[in-house]
């Protein structure tokens, strides 16, 4: 009778945790699975997977394991259990969860016996697994995030058919896109991932929500941006100016004086999450491509008495100075 390594048969360490452990048979079991593999001995290592599985996903028979199994390796003859060691696996009265396809081995008979139910050596079906996580990308615009909305999402699934084949099925769901969302945030929805295994449930969908590009807006979470361009003249005297935002125009009135890159904030006009973010106008200064003869003698008066007006201050300066 050979001895069998569950943990490299697991591909794990003896030190393992039940997590990795987990990790790791879910990994070899779609690696193996009979109706998907294409190794030549995937029904085999699938079995011994799953009878590892069996053994060191449960406490007390990995307790067992590492203790009477160690000296069955060993080759210590008179193998001999503790007293009524196998008394506590009867109690289950054959309930705990089905190995893969066929039966346990002689090596694991001699350490656990019978005590799985009343025809130990019956076949099994598979073991039941939970599909895997998918994750998918959805894209919106700003302004969809600030009423919320719906949106048709087709997935491409894999799916075993009937001849033991992969191969792709097409799905569409109704995804509701709730008020407030942020680029970058994922929405969860149960059980609308990869399908289960031996009627395990299904993996859970996880969709990223982007937004479709929008010349006019920069965003960083919560906040929005935009850039708005003035006149010298509206800058120079202030003025109320339209502002497009994802809700619509507003009228923002400027202060006398403002300069180029100023940047002034909406509070609570921003994308209306938990948090709610802010709305910032940045202002660009931009001159006419070009000047009438009226439009360039204003500009020459203009000028004229800035130059004046330097002088005079110049003038009061010196005079202070001298004093």
């Amino acid at each position: 009778m050979n001895y069998k390594d569950y943990y490299k048969i697991m591909d794990v360490d003896k030190a393992a945790s039940q997590d990795d452990i987990k990790k790791s048979y879910r990994k070899l079991a779609r690696k193996f699975h009979p109706d998907v593999s294409k190794e030549k001995d995937a029904e085999s290592r699938f079995k011994d997977i799953n009878e590892a599985y069996e053994v060191l996903r449960d406490k007390e028979k990995r307790a067992a394991y590492d203790q009477l199994g160690s000296n069955w390796k060993s080759g210590q003859s008179g193998f001999t259990p503790p007293p009524s060691w196998q008394d506590q696996y009867h109690q289950s009265n054959g309930q705990s969860a089905p190995g893969g396809q066929g039966d346990f081995s002689d090596f694991f008979e001699s350490l656990f016996g019978g005590g799985f139910g009343a025809n130990p050596h019956a076949a099994r079906g598979r073991r039941a697994m939970q599909g895997q996580d998918s994750n998918a990308k959805i894209l919106i615009d700003l302004q969809d995030a600030y009423s919320g909305t719906t949106r048709n999402f087709t997935l491409q699934d894999q799916v075993v058919n009937e001849h033991g084949q992969m191969q792709n099925k097409e799905r569409t769901l109704k995804v509701a896109i709730p008020k407030g969302i942020k680029p970058g945030q994922k929405i969860r929805l149960q059980k609308q991932g990869q399908a289960g295994v031996g009627g395990g449930p299904n993996g859970d969908l996880y969709i990223e929500v982007g937004f479709n590009p929008n010349p006019l807006y920069v965003i960083e979470g919560a906040d929005i941006t935009t850039e708005l361009t003035i006149s010298p003249w509206q800058a120079a005297l202030g003025e109320k100016v339209k502002v497009p935002t994802p809700t619509g125009d507003i009228d923002l009135s400027l202060p006398k004086l403002i300069s180029s890159g100023s940047k002034m904030r909406l509070k609570g006009r921003g994308i209306p999450s938990k948090v709610v973010g802010d709305f910032f106008v940045k202002l660009k200064i931009v001159f006419p491509k070009s000047l009438s003869n009226e439009e360039e003698a204003l500009y020459q008066k203009l000028k004229a008495l800035a130059t004046d007006t330097d002088n005079t201050e110049s003038k009061d300066k010196k005079q202070k100075a001298d004093v």
